[in-house]
């Protein structure tokens, strides 16, 4: 098969012989001559490590921010959101594993240059374009290109965190905003469905939250499998300590997908109870997700109480915000319009 970009190099690499080493994200993949990494888009090509997922796009939308999601991130606007191919995790729960699981070659995909992409953005009127639906982290070279030819676009990146400390600080200076999903604080629970560290996912939410990029958090309700409130609250507790009490958490509900098809909805009650946990401990916004309730995935005050972002579905009534302060007791909002 031909390749629009077959010897585009990859960053961060380095030589063991006649193999290659990845240092992009946590695995570090060896890879001998020929061979792909768990991610199935980089591969030892003579002697270089390639990005062969160069620009080889799968999906292209115009999403509500909120879907990212991101609450507080210009709320009520839409992005131009993209998709690519493959993923360095393998959750055993993946909504998106027809893209995500897919080696090169088996998805059908179109290349497109960051020029390319940064017209089809403003094509659609927008200035803020979110790489997402599958993990970005291994598109690194994709979103560092655009960002060199496009600075005047806002990057948003919705990722796994499974990524090196250097290469995120380097992504970081180019980042506004991200949303990374936290699967779980349990080291077992990344080993078995999903094959990922955790230690590096909350490296990555520290380097983040340090350069000042918008971070939000995702946690994924998982019936029987992640959601014990002890594991939770450690959690909410470790993103207090060592992000901010600011930073806003949605607990999404869980849809059987995958090879957990078997596994049950999320019971409303359980991400109930979980965002009451985070709340107790301390943090400031949390969200319930994936589901319709009255008021949890509204935006209040955390100083007088006061309503000021009513959110139906995608639907978004800004009540009381005056920039970025309540328009009620004048207190700043960690949130970015």
């Amino acid at each position: 098969m031909a390749f629009i970009n077959p010897n585009l190099e990859a960053s961060y690499y380095h030589s063991e012989g006649e193999n290659i080493a990845c240092d992009l994200c946590p695995h570090r993949c060896v890879l001998p001559p020929e061979k792909f990494g768990i991610c199935k888009s980089r591969k030892n090509a003579d002697g270089k490590l390639v990005a062969y997922n160069y620009g080889r796009v799968s999906s292209l939308a115009v999403d509500p921010i909120e879907k990212k999601p991101l609450y507080h991130y210009h709320p009520g606007t839409s992005i131009f959101s993209v998709g690519g191919i493959g993923c360095n995790l393998h959750c055993s729960y993946c909504q998106n594993y027809s893209i995500s699981q897919s080696p090169i070659g088996k998805k059908r995909t179109t290349y497109k240059s960051p020029s390319d992409l940064a017209a089809l953005c403003r094509q659609q009127g927008l200035s803020q374009i979110a790489f997402t639906y599958n993990e970005p982290m291994i598109w690194f070279e994709y979103m560092r290109d655009l960002m060199e030819q496009a600075p005047d676009l806002d990057l948003v990146v919705v990722s796994n965190g499974m990524i090196n400390e250097d290469p995120m600080k380097e992504l970081c200076r180019s980042a506004k905003a991200m949303n990374i999903d936290v699967k779980s604080f349990d080291q077992s629970f990344y080993t078995k469905l999903c094959g990922g560290d955790l230690e590096a996912v909350k490296t990555s939410c520290e380097v983040a939250y340090a350069s000042k990029v918008h971070l939000e958090l995702t946690y994924l309700v998982i019936p029987g499998y992640n959601d014990d409130p002890e594991t939770v609250r450690r959690f909410v507790q470790w993103a207090q300590e060592y992000l901010s009490p600011e930073i806003p958490i949605h607990f999404t509900r869980f849809h059987p997908d995958y090879n957990m098809s078997d596994v049950r909805l999320t019971p409303v009650d359980t991400l109930l109870r979980l965002k009451s946990i985070a709340q107790n401990e301390g943090m400031h916004y949390v969200y319930v997700g994936n589901v319709m309730t009255d008021d949890d995935s509204n935006t209040f005050c955390p100083e007088c109480g006061k309503l000021l972002i009513r959110r139906t579905g995608y639907r978004v009534d800004i009540l009381g915000l005056e920039g970025d302060r309540c328009a009620f007791c004048k207190h700043r909002i960690n949130i970015i319009r």
